[in-house]
């Protein structure tokens, strides 16, 4: 899918931040729908099935996450990708977010560019949800100090070498390939333990201390009652 088939529907109550995004979204090609409330994005999206939609969390009449548990249950936007882009960075508002469906939770203000390699992400992952592909996994993934090499079975964190046990690299390698990204707890122990394998509660809180003191307590930040995530 090309990047002008892509549909961007901005729910925000602010214009100048509505213009600013829309002004920075066109100029890389992507169709820009827009909204000043909930109510009106509702509408627009079941009209327009975008397949990305930004949504503000304070609003009138109705807010963000109101919002997105009603679009959640419009046919046709099964797999449209829904991020909250928002000033509210606590956590029980990103588990609000998150539990209404939400599929991520960026933190107003943000860079132009960090912005669209954000929304090019996640419109990523919209074509691979609608197709049922499984996007191969990025073999060399860096971050901010730290490199993890999958083929290699390697992180370097400042340039040294950091020796982790297999599960504590798998567990790294999940959170670090999709920064930002709250992994539940059920995701983790699916994606790095298996459906198979029988493990305690603690364990994932074990495998997690023991990643911070290695790579630094600010790298993995724990969002209570859903899980964790990666940041740079």
């Amino acid at each position: 899918m090309k990047t002008s088939d892509h549909k961007i529907l901005l729910v925000d109550d602010e214009k100048d931040i509505l213009e600013f995004i829309s002004y920075n979204l066109k100029k890389e090609g992507y169709e820009v729908l827009t909204a000043r409330n909930g109510r009106d994005g509702i509408d627009i999206a079941r009209k327009h099935l975008p397949q990305l939609i930004l949504l503000d969390v304070m609003m009138p009449e109705m807010d963000g996450i109101e919002t997105c548990e009603e679009i959640r249950k419009i046919p046709g936007l099964e797999n449209t990708v829904i991020a909250f882009l928002t000033a509210r960075g606590e956590d029980y508002s990103q588990i609000a977010g998150f539990e209404a469906g939400g599929d991520d939770y960026i933190i107003k203000p943000i860079k132009p560019k960090v912005l669209i390699s954000r929304i090019k992400a996640l419109l990523k992952r919209f074509e691979h949800s609608a197709s049922g592909v499984t996007e191969p996994a990025e073999l060399i993934i860096s971050s901010e100090g730290l490199v993890l090499d999958r083929e290699r079975f390697l992180v370097l964190k400042e340039g040294e070498e950091l020796n982790l046990p297999k599960k504590e690299f798998e567990l790294l390698s999940l959170l670090v390939s999709r920064p930002e990204k709250v992994f539940t707890r059920e995701e983790i122990f699916h994606k790095v333990w298996g459906d198979d394998i029988i493990v305690g509660d603690r364990t994932i809180d074990v495998h997690i201390r023991k990643l911070r003191e290695k790579i630094g307590e600010d790298h993995i930040k724990t969002i209570k009652g859903v899980g964790y995530k990666f940041v740079d």
